[in-house]
């Protein structure tokens, strides 16, 4: 995926005969603290909520005050992990999209990256979440799919999650089945600790929101 196929269709940049009260009305309507300033093609760089409170500008045109703006952006060709990383050192809601000529193409927001991390991780599928817990020169890609596809079970989505000060990670599985007891067993049989497993909607609902939580922490919302 790259930053050309989540560019949002929805949200509209700024231009510097807009006034600063016009940008909060919209930062306020697609819940964003950021917007892009654009000249024709020309991205100018970003202003946020912070700036037009600071500036008290509310009631003039954007283009009447000298901005100091910041101007973070990608290309359309980088990977999505790329904007990931910038959304979060950054602290930014948006993130402006150009192409190799930087022209502006249009912005990528947080909502969109929830969205597309939503599907990358099979929320949508049916199916059981397994954790497991194991040191990470204990980590085997074939070996964990091939002890749930001996179960007549497909891995949906896969992500790792490393422990901070510690060799040991977790290893969350997302399988197309609500029924995982098997699985489960095999796991243990081969020495894997199964630290969690969420098979029902309530137990689901309950990991998705914490993983959701966490996710957002990290984009620094």
């Amino acid at each position: 995926m790259l930053a050309k196929d989540l560019i949002s269709d929805i949200v509209p940049a700024l231009h510097t005969s807009d006034t600063g009260q016009k940008a909060l009305n919209w930062m306020e309507v697609f819940r964003v603290s950021h917007l892009p300033i654009v000249n024709d093609k020309e991205f100018l760089g970003l202003i946020s909520d912070t700036d037009i409170y600071d500036m008290n500008m509310a009631d003039e045109p954007i283009g009447n005050h000298n901005l100091s703006l910041f101007s973070p952006f990608v290309y359309l060709d980088q990977h999505i992990y790329e904007v990931i990383e910038i959304v979060s050192r950054l602290k930014l809601t948006v993130v402006p999209v150009l192409d190799r000529q930087k022209n502006y193409l249009g912005m990528i927001t947080n909502h969109d990256l929830i969205q597309y991390f939503a599907g990358l991780t099979a929320v949508k599928n049916p199916g059981a979440i397994l954790v497991l817990e194991l040191h990470q020169n204990d980590y085997s890609l074939s070996q964990i799919a091939q002890m749930v596809e001996s179960n007549d079970a497909k891995i949906l989505s896969m992500y790792i999650q490393p422990h901070e000060d510690s060799t040991k990670m977790e290893v969350i599985l997302k399988i197309n089945r609500t029924e995982v007891s098997s699985i489960i067993s095999t796991f243990e049989r081969y020495d894997y600790n199964v630290k969690a497993s969420f098979m029902n909607d309530q137990e689901l609902d309950t990991f998705y929101a914490s993983r959701f939580d966490e996710f957002m922490m990290y984009l620094n919302i």
